[in-house]
């Protein structure tokens, strides 16, 4: 359940950047853990180059944490966001 939310916010994020791009890379994998009443989720995804990194990762974060705790009503003690890959191709 956790993985499929943060799956789909992650999702909506990254979609953002690929607009208008002739290009695209792959969905993000989530990985979740749950130690104790918590949930630490681990996004990996693949950004379009050129772009704001530092920005896509910030709002990638921050739309995980927020849906998966407003969705399931569950604290996200942490969401790491690993840029596994930059496709170059397309406009910025």
């Amino acid at each position: 359940m956790y993985e499929r939310i943060a799956g789909q916010a992650a999702r909506e994020v990254v979609a953002e950047a690929w607009v208008g791009r002739s290009v695209k890379g792959e969905p993000p994998k989530v990985s979740v853990a749950r130690p104790g009443s918590t949930v630490t989720v681990r996004v990996a995804v693949e950004l379009p180059f050129p772009a704001d990194l530092a920005g896509l990762a910030r709002r990638v974060r921050d739309q995980v944490a927020a849906q998966v705790n407003g969705l399931t009503g569950t604290k996200v003690s942490e969401v790491v966001v690993v840029v596994e890959k930059l496709v170059a191709g397309g406009a910025w």
